[in-house]
């Protein structure tokens, strides 16, 4: 059972607001992404090994965006009408609950691009994804059995591309010996040193 932390949850007025609740996360993760991804001559000759079913890089952009636009009117809905007064306390409770599960997550989901493609952490992104996933599913099952239905069930899409995502950075890391040096400039772990020459053109997973 998680605990209501007022100093670890966003601002009740983020969550009041539609507006505010879509486009936080979305600008949020987009600044993000456009800070550490990887330079351009890297990204189009990217050598890395992938993991099957890897999409594209173009599918990426649109398919996080819609996500945080949904993730953000479920946390509307689950956190500004889950605490409304006309509510019980259970139900207000588990609101709350969820208002700081959702924040730790945000900021969860945030990291996850630092440290896989800016520091060469594919191990600790992959437990950083690892316990999104963990966390949304939780967050998935409060909404939806104690709060709100429909914000549970707007939680889905995003719990099923945490899983893959997951998948994505484990496969990515493993097949590449757990060192993405070619797309932090050779600025890896030990070995990766050696490999800066001649991985000084390629793109991220």
């Amino acid at each position: 059972m998680t605990t209501y932390i007022p100093s670890l949850t966003l601002p009740e007025a983020v969550f009041g607001s539609l507006p505010v609740s879509i486009l936080l996360p979305i600008a949020l993760g987009s600044a993000v992404g456009y800070s550490t991804r990887p330079a351009t001559d890297r990204r189009e000759s990217l050598k890395l090994k992938q993991p099957p079913l890897r999409p594209p890089a173009s599918v990426f952009p649109p398919v996080w965006t819609a996500l945080y636009g949904v993730m953000g009117y479920a946390a509307h809905r689950a956190v500004y009408l889950g605490t409304s007064p006309v509510n019980t306390t259970d139900t207000i409770l588990a609101a709350r609950q969820g208002a700081t599960l959702y924040t730790i997550q945000l900021g969860l989901n945030l990291a996850w691009m630092p440290l896989f493609y800016g520091l060469n952490q594919p191990i600790l992104a992959t437990v950083d994804a690892a316990a999104l996933f963990g966390i949304n599913s939780y967050l998935a099952w409060l909404w939806g059995t104690r709060v709100d239905e429909i914000a549970g069930w707007l939680q889905v899409p995003y719990v099923a591309w945490l899983g893959f995502a997951t998948y994505l950075s484990f496969g990515t890391g493993y097949l590449n010996g757990w060192d993405l040096s070619p797309i932090v400039g050779g600025k890896g772990k030990g070995r990766g040193e050696g490999k800066k020459g001649r991985g000084e053109g390629k793109k991220n997973a």
